[in-house]
Order: C-alpha cells, then structure tokens, then sequence
C-alpha cells in the first residue's frame, strides 16, 4: 500500500509512518519546514516538502500519483492563532480531499476531534472555540465529497504507551482519553477495512483488541 500523510511531523503522523514502513508500506510524508524531513525518513517514510497553506491543489495531487490512500494528519498546533485554524485544519484537509480527487485516490481518513457536534459553550477560549469550527467545517466538507472517507475523532491525546486496546463507536461517546500510539495503530487498520468508508468514529481508550474494534465496524469480524 501506498500511503500520503498530509501533515507528515506530527506525532500522530510519526508513529503511523513508522508502522506503515515497518509492515512494509510504502509512505510519504508530506511537511511544511524543510527540517523536519529527516524526522520524517527515520521512520521509514519519505518526505515531501510542501506548504498546504499555500500549495494548489494540483501541486498537492503531484506528490499523490500512485496513491492507495491519503490520511489528513495536519493541525496548526500550539501557539497558532484562530486565523491558522481555518487555514490549516479546515481549508488543508479540504485541500487535500481535492487533490485526492485529482489523483485518483479515493480512501480518505481525516483525524478530527471529539467534541466539534456541539457549539463551543459561552465562555470557551477563542482560539479553542476556532479550532472546534474548523475540525467541524473539514468533517463536513470531506462528508460532501464522493471519497471513500472515514472520519476519526480521538479524545484527549496522551502520551503512554499504546495499549492495543480501544473503544471505537459512532458518536455519541463520553469524554475520555486515549494514547497516540493507540491512536496511529487505529489509523493503521482503518486503512486496511475499506467497510469502515463513510463511518464517523470515536476513539477513547478501552477494552477492545484493535483488530477486533476494527472489524466489527467494517463488517468483517467473523
């Protein structure tokens, strides 16, 4: 499989580069800043130097050809402002749906976030509040789109190690948290279980074998 991560140095991006190359995928990390791309080759991915904040479609969908799936990965991160929550987590997901279409590749998995159904509560910080609108906006435009999407909402993101071990469901889901690590491998089978196309999912930490979770959800689980 031929794998593109759009937002290639995350630490999402990271572990799931590192599992795709070690089972033998061929990966391709899409970064900003030039000085993250060896980062990126130390898992076993290559790297691909553009901006999405500034590249065209088509110059995306050039790093695409040959593609089997893309994964949105990409966020503004700490520090950035409510203007680079649009402009990154909405309008580059949105971005790399079109370059997909360009290129003939039609699996889609988009990391959101838990929380983006309900309005930001009065009081709730402003660039939170952005951040909320814009994974919101990228789930519905990638839902309006003829992609084979599924769209993955984890909770509060840790550090631990992964544990191999998830609830995964369709929302709604309580707040919880859940590992990275549990977070990459999820992402991992997803892009093995085309029956999970079209599914809105939550991912909190739980009881269920990664594998299994997976395959219930896909319809495959015997």
């Amino acid at each position: 499989m031929r794998v593109v991560i759009a937002g290639g140095h995350g630490q999402i991006a990271l572990r799931l580069a590192t599992m795709l190359a070690g089972r033998g995928d061929e990966v391709v990390g899409v970064v900003r800043n030039p000085d993250h791309v060896g980062d990126v080759e130390a898992t076993g991915a290559s790297a691909a130097v553009l901006d999405l904040e500034s590249a065209t479609a088509a110059e995306l969908a050039a790093h695409l050809g040959g593609a089997d799936a893309v994964v949105f990965a990409a966020g503004a991160g700490p520090g950035s402002g409510a203007a680079r929550k649009d402009t990154v987590d909405r309008a580059a997901a949105e971005l790399l749906a079109d370059a997909a279409a360009q290129a003939g590749v039609r699996r889609y998995l988009l990391i959101s976030s838990t929380g983006v159904d309900a309005p930001p509560a009065e009081g709730t910080d402003e660039v939170w509040a952005a951040y909320l609108r814009a994974k919101k906006a990228a789930e519905e435009a990638i839902r309006a789109t003829e992609l084979d999407w599924t769209i993955l909402r984890p909770g509060r993101l840790t550090d631990g190690p992964g544990t191999g071990r998830v609830l995964l469901a369709p929302p709604p889901v309580d707040r919880d948290e859940v590992t990275r690590d549990d977070t990459a491998a999820v992402l991992a089978a997803l892009l093995d279980a085309p029956g999970t196309a079209g599914q809105t999912l939550e991912l909190r930490a739980g009881d269920d074998a990664i594998p299994d979770a997976v395959a219930t959800l896909a319809g495959t689980r015997s």
